[in-house]
């Protein structure tokens, strides 16, 4: 990535509809173990921040699971050589002590990355899809689909956020 594509992607590019994201958020934190069912509804508060002049943003955010506090970190995106959005994930409830690598083609004007995880005891591996979408700058909608070894894909996570501050913009 020469200097020149990195100042256009900022200017008017992935990096500055990534950088609308930028701000504080609260909402709903939504998760499923089953389809059609879900385990569990409550608030989610969220910080979302550029880091290293704008190359990438660092979400930090926390909810619950019935009484055990949740806490995660994600870094996301836009590696402009390959013309992939990536992200890494870490969270005390959902990554356990690995880190989770995705990424994606930039194809579509929203963040959509996949990644795996293993099943703790040898078995195939599952893939994990993230999508956020920004429906207008106070909003932003992060979903996270479950893909069995199969291909079976079932709805995860959702968080709904709304804008509690406008810092960055």
């Amino acid at each position: 990535m020469g200097k020149k594509e990195f100042e256009a992607s900022i200017a008017s590019g992935g990096h500055h509809r990534l950088a609308q994201m930028i701000g504080e958020w609260e909402g709903t934190f939504r998760l499923w173990f089953q389809p059609d069912h879900v385990a569990c509804e409550a608030p989610q508060r969220g910080t979302i921040r550029g880091i290293l002049d704008g190359r990438f943003l660092l979400h930090e955010y926390r909810s619950r699971f019935g009484d055990e506090p949740i806490e995660g970190v994600a870094i996301y995106g836009l590696h402009l050589d390959d013309n992939a959005y990536e992200s890494a994930w870490v969270e005390s409830f959902g990554t356990g002590t690995s880190i989770m690598f995705s990424a994606g083609p930039a194809a579509s004007e929203h963040f959509n990355v996949l990644g795996s995880y293993g099943d703790g005891q040898g078995g195939p591996r599952w893939d994990w899809r993230t999508e956020i979408e920004q429906p207008d700058p106070d909003q932003l909608v992060i979903t996270m689909t479950n893909i069995s070894p199969q291909g079976e894909a079932a709805r995860a996570v959702e968080v709904r956020y709304r804008r509690v501050a406008n810092t960055g913009l």
